[in-house]
C-alpha cells in the first residue's frame, strides 16, 4: 500500500496524511491517531526517500569511528554497538558507521553533517579539548560524546568514572605492598587517559606512595606501542614491582612483551589493566582488570540519550556517569620485595 491508497482509503488528502504520519503540529490529534492506527494496521510503510525530501530527516545516527584492526575484535566495542543498534531499532531508526582515517577526522564530521546524512551523531573517543564537539556545537547539530570533554557549553555525554577506575586499581595494589606502581596510558589528549592518570596520581598520593615520573608512560593505542612502553620501563635501574594498563589495546602489547622478556605477570610483576582483555589474547590467564560493566547496556543508554537529544530535551538533562567495576584475577598479588 502507497500513501495514495493509504489516504484513499481514510477519505483524506495524501498531504494531510504525510504530515500526520510525520508529526506536524497542524493536523489534529484525532486525526493523527487515525493516520497511524490505519497504516499500522493496513501495513503502510514509508517511502524512506519520499519522507527524507518532506521531512529532511534520515531515521539514522551515525558514528564516525576512525577503525583499527583491533576495534573489530574488541568485545566491549561490539557489545556497545549492538545495544545501540537494538534501541534505535526499537526507534525504527538505523545505524550508520563511518570509518574516517585520524588525521581528516574533522573533515569526515563535516562532510556527513553538511550533507544531511544522518538526524545526530554518537562521538567516540573524546579529546580533553575536542575539535569535533567543538563543531557539532558550532552547528547545533544533534550529538551524544560517549564519554566527556572540556566544552563551554552544557552538551549530551555518557561516560564511565575513569578516575574512580583507577583509583580501585591503584588502591588495589598499594594494598598489597606495592610501592614502584607503572602506569602505561592512551595519549594524554584522549580525555579518558587523561582522567585515568588523575585517578592513578590520586591513588599514589592517598597511599602515601612517592610519585615515580619515568614511571608514567604513554603507549599509544596499538601493542607495538604498549610493547614498547613496557620494554622502557622494564629497562629502568629500578624497575616497577606492579604495571596498571589504562586501555585493552596496547595491553595486548604489554602481555606479549612480557612474555618475551621471561616475566609472568602475577608472579614476577602484577599486572591490571583497564578494560581487561579476551580470553583469547589472555595467554589462558585471567586477567585482574577494572572492567566497564553493562557494554550492551551501555550502548542502549547512549540511544537514549540521542533519542531524547533529538527530542528537545535540554543537553544538562542527557548526562549519565556509571561506575567500573574490578574483577579479580591472577596477573596481581603482593611483591616478591615489598
Amino acid at each position: 500500500m502507497n500513501l495514495r491508497q493509504l489516504a484513499a482509503h481514510l477519505q483524506l488528502s495524501p498531504t494531510t496524511v504525510s504530515r500526520a504520519l510525520n508529526g506536524f503540529p497542524e493536523v489534529n490529534a484525532e486525526t493523527r491517531e487515525r493516520v497511524v492506527e490505519a497504516a499500522a494496521r493496513l501495513g503502510y510503510r514509508a517511502n524512506t526517500v519520499a519522507r527524507r525530501l518532506a521531512t529532511g530527516k534520515t531515521d539514522s545516527i551515525g558514528i564516525i569511528y576512525p577503525f583499527e584492526p583491533s576495534d573489530l575484535g574488541d568485545p566491549v566495542f561490539l557489545d556497545i554497538i549492538a545495544g545501540i543498534t537494538e534501541r534505535l531499532g526499537e526507534a525504527a531508526m538505523d545505524l550508520v558507521i563511518v570509518s574516517a582515517a585520524q588525521e581528516n577526522e574533522l573533515e569526515t564530521y563535516q562532510r556527513v553533517v553538511s550533507g544531511g546524512r544522518v538526524d545526530g551523531l554518537i562521538v567516540a573517543r573524546t579529546q580533553v579539548s575536542d575539535a569535533r564537539l567543538q563543531y557539532l556545537q558550532e552547528k547545533n547539530f544533534p550529538f551524544v560524546a560517549h564519554g566527556r570533554s572540556d566544552l563551554a557549553k552544557p552538551y549530551a555525554w555518557f561516560d564511565y568514572d575513569n578516575e574512580y577506575g583507577m583509583r580501585i586499581a591503584v588502591d588495589r595494589l598499594t594494598a598489597q605492598g606495592h610501592r614502584h606502581i607503572a602506569l602505561i596510558s592512551a595519549p594524554l589528549s584522549m580525555n579518558f587517559a587523561a582522567q585515568r592518570r588523575m585517578g592513578y596520581l590520586v591513588g599514589l598520593h592517598a597511599a602515601g606512595v612517592q610519585v615515580e615520573p619515568e614511571f608514567m608512560v604513554q603507549g599509544g593505542l596499538s601493542p607495538a606501542e604498549g610493547a614498547a612502553a613496557l620494554n622502557r620501563l622494564l629497562a629502568l635501574p629500578q624497575r616497577p614491582t606492579a604495571v596498571v594498563v589504562d586501555n585493552n589495546v596496547s595491553a595486548v602489547g604489554v602481555m606479549n612483551a612480557l612474555r618475551q622478556s621471561g616475566l609472568q605477570p602475577g608472579r614476577d610483576i602484577s599486572v591490571i589493566v583497564f578494560g581487561g582483555l579476551p580470553a583469547l589474547l589472555a595467554d589462558s590467564m585471567t586477567v585482574s582488570a577494572i572492567v566497564q560493566p553493562q557494554a550492551r547496556e551501555a550502548g542502549r543508554t547512549m540511544a537514549e540519550l540521542m533519542l531524547g537529544r533529538l527530542a528537545g530535551n535540554p543537553p544538562q538533562t542527557l548526562n549519565r556517569l556509571w561506575r567500573p567495576e574490578f574483577v579479580c584475577g591472577s596477573t596481581d598479588m603482593a611483591p616478591i620485595t615489598a
